[in-house]
Protein backbone atom coordinates (compact mmCIF):
# COMPACT_ATOMS: atom_id res chain seq x y z
CA UNK A 1 0.00 0.00 0.00
CA UNK A 2 1.23 3.54 -0.98
CA UNK A 3 1.35 6.54 0.71
CA UNK A 4 -1.29 8.23 -1.96
CA UNK A 5 -3.55 4.91 -0.77
CA UNK A 6 -3.85 5.99 2.94
CA UNK A 7 -7.05 7.99 2.85
CA UNK A 8 -7.04 8.76 6.66
CA UNK A 9 -5.22 8.61 9.82
CA UNK A 10 -7.55 6.45 12.52
CA UNK A 11 -7.63 7.22 15.89
CA UNK A 12 -8.34 5.47 19.56
CA UNK A 13 -10.97 7.63 21.27
CA UNK A 14 -8.50 7.61 24.31
CA UNK A 15 -4.81 7.79 24.98
CA UNK A 16 -4.48 3.90 25.75
CA UNK A 17 -3.43 2.82 28.95
CA UNK A 18 -0.32 1.54 28.42
CA UNK A 19 0.76 5.43 27.21
CA UNK A 20 0.36 6.15 30.72
CA UNK A 21 2.93 4.68 32.67
CA UNK A 22 5.10 5.44 29.14
CA UNK A 23 5.08 9.07 29.87
CA UNK A 24 5.70 8.72 33.37
CA UNK A 25 9.20 6.69 33.08
CA UNK A 26 10.30 9.47 30.52
CA UNK A 27 9.10 12.35 32.56
CA UNK A 28 10.90 10.93 35.66
CA UNK A 29 14.04 11.93 34.04
CA UNK A 30 13.08 15.46 33.16
CA UNK A 31 10.66 16.13 36.50
CA UNK A 32 11.13 15.30 40.03
CA UNK A 33 8.42 12.48 41.54
CA UNK A 34 5.48 14.92 43.10
CA UNK A 35 5.84 16.89 39.66
CA UNK A 36 5.14 13.86 37.98
CA UNK A 37 2.87 12.45 40.27
CA UNK A 38 0.44 15.70 39.43
CA UNK A 39 1.46 15.86 35.47
CA UNK A 40 0.23 12.01 35.63
CA UNK A 41 -3.31 13.19 37.13
CA UNK A 42 -3.86 16.16 35.17
CA UNK A 43 -3.30 13.98 31.93
CA UNK A 44 -5.86 11.32 33.15
CA UNK A 45 -8.47 14.25 33.49
CA UNK A 46 -7.39 16.07 30.19
CA UNK A 47 -10.24 15.95 26.86
CA UNK A 48 -9.01 15.23 23.77
CA UNK A 49 -7.88 18.37 21.60
CA UNK A 50 -6.49 18.26 17.74
CA UNK A 51 -2.94 20.31 16.46
CA UNK A 52 -1.25 19.75 13.32
CA UNK A 53 1.73 17.37 13.50
CA UNK A 54 4.20 20.19 11.61
CA UNK A 55 2.90 22.27 14.79
CA UNK A 56 3.23 20.19 16.97
CA UNK A 57 6.92 19.18 15.86
CA UNK A 58 7.49 23.03 16.00
CA UNK A 59 6.66 23.36 19.47
CA UNK A 60 9.09 20.69 20.36
CA UNK A 61 11.96 21.14 18.57
CA UNK A 62 12.91 17.86 18.31
CA UNK A 63 13.90 16.15 15.00
CA UNK A 64 12.08 14.27 13.08
CA UNK A 65 13.00 10.37 12.63
CA UNK A 66 13.11 8.59 9.59
CA UNK A 67 11.29 5.52 8.82
CA UNK A 68 14.44 3.26 9.67
CA UNK A 69 13.78 3.66 12.83
CA UNK A 70 11.88 0.42 14.72
CA UNK A 71 9.35 1.94 16.11
CA UNK A 72 8.66 4.44 13.07
CA UNK A 73 8.37 1.57 11.05
CA UNK A 74 5.66 -0.33 13.34
CA UNK A 75 3.42 2.80 13.43
CA UNK A 76 3.80 3.75 9.90
CA UNK A 77 2.65 -0.37 9.47
CA UNK A 78 -0.59 0.22 11.99
CA UNK A 79 -1.37 3.58 9.44
CA UNK A 80 -1.13 1.61 6.38
CA UNK A 81 -2.97 -1.08 7.70
CA UNK A 82 -5.78 0.98 8.94
CA UNK A 83 -5.25 0.41 12.93
CA UNK A 84 -5.97 2.74 15.02
CA UNK A 85 -3.59 4.90 17.01
CA UNK A 86 -3.13 6.22 20.46
CA UNK A 87 -3.97 10.46 20.84
CA UNK A 88 -0.57 11.97 22.17
CA UNK A 89 0.28 13.13 25.24
CA UNK A 90 2.19 16.67 25.41
CA UNK A 91 3.09 18.44 28.13
CA UNK A 92 3.71 22.56 28.15
CA UNK A 93 7.09 23.31 29.16
CA UNK A 94 6.36 27.07 29.12
CA UNK A 95 9.94 27.77 31.17
CA UNK A 96 11.46 26.51 28.36
CA UNK A 97 8.97 27.32 25.43
CA UNK A 98 8.66 24.28 24.45
CA UNK A 99 6.05 20.99 23.80
CA UNK A 100 7.47 17.89 25.81
CA UNK A 101 6.06 14.67 24.19
CA UNK A 102 5.42 12.94 26.73
CA UNK A 103 4.33 9.71 24.93
CA UNK A 104 4.12 9.57 20.97
CA UNK A 105 6.92 11.19 19.88
CA UNK A 106 7.12 7.70 17.15
CA UNK A 107 3.81 8.02 16.21
CA UNK A 108 4.16 11.63 15.60
CA UNK A 109 7.49 10.71 13.31
CA UNK A 110 5.14 8.09 11.29
CA UNK A 111 1.95 10.48 10.80
CA UNK A 112 4.15 13.34 9.52
CA UNK A 113 5.50 11.27 6.86
CA UNK A 114 1.96 11.06 5.46
CA UNK A 115 0.37 14.12 6.22
CA UNK A 116 2.32 17.12 7.98
CA UNK A 117 -0.83 18.95 7.83
CA UNK A 118 -2.65 15.68 10.00
CA UNK A 119 -4.76 17.04 13.16
CA UNK A 120 -3.66 14.30 15.79
CA UNK A 121 -5.50 13.78 19.21
CA UNK A 122 -3.80 14.85 21.85
CA UNK A 123 -3.73 15.40 25.67
CA UNK A 124 -1.94 18.61 26.69
CA UNK A 125 -1.23 20.43 29.70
Amino acid sequence: MAKSDVKEIKWLPDVEEHDYPAAESYLRLLYNDDRVAEIMIRFRNSAIVQFKAKDIFRASRLSLLGVSNLHVEKDRKKILNGKSLSPLLLLRDEPNGIVVIADGYHRLCAIYEFNEDALIPCKII
